[in-house]
């Protein structure tokens, strides 16, 4: 621009002098963490918390240590699905302590913060940003091999926060098997790469049903759709997960974490292509 002074610091302009990584934030002094990984959606309702839930699951049994940011400030649902629903974080002049789950997972969530869970966050939209970056600067989350960040849908201030302050390696994006996807989708593919965030894996949650006498696979909403987006983007590591009664019951009573291995067979191949 003609009248630019070169300070980004005060800028919103997007332009080819403005370094992608200027705005990354440091870690808490106490954090080590080899990966970050986004789990991000285009439009709400599509199970993202629950697949977040699952990856942080199968990583755990799988003997690492793993963590989850739950970045949905306005609608935080980590901690209720890992019981953790009477449960406070601790905070001392060092930091914030994340919570620990019953499977040995470290999450924070603004639910953590507040003595009824049931308040709502009434904030706007910068400072529900600056709760999250918050998240990643002054929590005290130690040695771990993975934090999984659940991000709120959409393309809005969180998901820029996030992309733009936490180092993330990668996301994964989750999406249903509605005539919307493409469209959906898109935009969450253009954000990562405006943003110049690879796209680690695509799954589309609730994509069918399995009938419980035949075992035959019923397409509530037709085969192959999302298949096709991937093929559009170019992303080859993708999964479909049917409709999980069992484990939409354990995450009602806060037990996610008890899901049967047989229900994290495809999250667990996801997990290991990552």
């Amino acid at each position: 621009m003609a009248d630019c002074n070169h300070d980004c610091s005060s800028c919103a302009e997007s332009c080819a002098e403005r370094d992608p990584k200027s705005f990354l934030a440091a870690p808490h002094k106490d954090t080590h963490i080899t990966k970050v990984i986004g789990v991000i959606s285009g439009k709400g309702g599509v199970g993202k918390s629950l697949v977040t839930s699952l990856l942080a699951t199968h990583a755990a049994k799988s003997g690492r240590r793993a963590g989850i940011l739950d970045a949905d400030i306005t609608g935080p649902s980590i901690p209720r699905m890992f019981g953790l629903d009477n449960t406070q974080a601790m905070a001392n002049d060092e930091g914030i302590f994340p919570s620990l789950t019953p499977n040995g997972l470290k999450v924070m969530s603004i639910n953590l913060l507040l003595e009824d869970h049931e308040e709502p966050v009434i904030w706007r939209g910068p400072v529900i940003a600056g709760a999250v970056k918050q998240f990643w600067t002054a929590v005290l989350w130690g040695a771990l091999a993975v934090l999984f960040v659940d991000m709120p849908p959409g393309t809005g201030d969180v998901p820029l926060t996030v992309f733009q302050s936490i180092p993330l390696d990668g996301i994964v994006i989750v999406t249903s098997p509605q005539d919307l996807v493409s469209m959906i989708v898109g935009k969450a593919v253009r954000m990562a790469e405006t943003m110049n965030i690879p796209i680690l894996g695509l799954v589309e949650n609730m994509s069918y049903i399995t009938c419980p006498d035949c075992g035959k696979k019923i397409y509530l909403f037709g085969e192959k759709g999302t298949a096709a987006v991937a093929e559009k983007y170019g992303i080859t590591n993708t999964v479909s997960l049917p409709v999980f009664p069992e484990i939409a019951a354990l995450s009602d009573e806060g037990k996610v974490y008890e899901a049967p291995e047989t229900a994290l067979d495809e999250i667990a191949a996801l997990y290991e292509r990552l």
